[in-house]
């Protein structure tokens, strides 16, 4: 019986875990007009810097004050998704245009290999 019920409790616990979630981030308004975003990230931005300095003096670790407003500038890469998407679908698009002459050549050497196991 207890068994049968503990997936059961896992698969609610992970969707009430889930839902959750969900609703924190909405009425947060992560999903809401960018505007609303904006809000929600200056929110984070006052309320994380006094909750990590709660959290780590109750642990006993010693953390040095970042400025938020202060972040690293972004690498750089020379990467660009549609040129990427552009030769995947280039190189898809060759194989399946030869795949009908290579399925003829497969198959006759297949049938060759078949004749000499026989002889």
């Amino acid at each position: 019986m207890a068994a049968r019920l503990f997936p059961a409790v896992r698969f609610v616990i992970k969707g009430s875990l889930a839902g959750a979630a969900v609703y924190v981030a909405y009425d947060q308004g992560l999903l809401g007009s960018g505007t609303q975003g904006a809000e929600a990230l200056r929110k984070a931005q006052a309320a994380l810097p006094p909750a990590i300095q709660e959290w780590t003096s109750y642990i006993g670790w010693e953390v040095r004050t970042v400025q938020m407003n202060t972040l690293p500038p972004t690498p750089k890469f020379d990467f660009s998704p549609s040129d990427s998407w552009n030769k995947g679908v280039q190189t898809v698009m060759s194989a399946l245009s030869v795949a009908p002459t290579r399925a003829c050549e497969y198959t006759v050497e297949g049938w060759k290999y078949v004749k000499d196991l026989v002889k």
